[in-house]
């Protein structure tokens, strides 16, 4: 069981409501305020050829970018590589980046996991890790996918069940107001840490 006082943000919404922008800007405001936070984790960002949408790309908070999913890489390999949709998963691409950002350390203020959704837990190492950082007493802020037709991945439901869960639902007349009350939560809990 988690500690007490455990402080997991989820935000979620429709798929392109703004999730990850407002992740990066709560990131961004906390770093302007205090440069010396220690946050890790990763966001996933869209990767564009023109107007469409090929893929996914894995960036973690200091700039280090993997391929995370794609509708356009063929090799060998890919053909092996799980789908979610139109998208090819590349598991280890995934992993080699975003797990090392996962791993709990002593003087970590903050978590960003950008998302916990289906073609992240396509890795079998990604949930456990993410379940690690809920047993520390770190802070988390995450975003996860709106439930398909009412319900929710399994993974998904055990951190919107969470005891210490408060879900932020992303629209975009609320986006402004939800990231600022994401920030105020967020300073105010690494303020009395």
């Amino acid at each position: 069981m988690a500690a007490p006082g455990k402080c997991l943000l989820l935000v979620t919404g429709s798929p392109g409501v703004g999730k990850t922008t407002l992740i990066v800007r709560v990131f961004e405001s906390l770093k302007v305020l205090n440069p010396n936070l220690k946050i890790q984790g990763f966001y996933t960002r869209e990767i564009r050829e023109g107007s469409q949408r090929v893929g996914f790309e894995v960036v973690t908070l200091d700039g280090r970018k993997a391929p995370l999913a794609s509708t356009t890489i063929s090799t060998p390999e890919s053909f092996r590589w799980p789908t979610v949709g139109k998208y090819k998963v590349d598991i280890a691409s995934f992993e080699s980046l975003a797990l090392p950002e996962l791993q709990v350390k002593e003087h970590t203020d903050l978590f960003i996991i950008d998302e916990v959704g289906k073609m992240e837990l396509c890795s079998s190492s990604f949930f456990p890790a993410v379940l690690k950082v809920l047993e520390s007493n770190i802070p988390v802020l995450a975003s996860i996918p709106i439930p398909k037709s009412g319900r929710d991945i399994p993974g998904v439901a055990r951190l919107r069940n969470h005891p210490g869960a408060t879900v932020f639902t992303l629209s975009p007349s609320n986006r402004d107001a939800v990231k600022e009350q994401i920030y105020t939560q967020l300073v105010d809990k690494l303020h009395k840490n």
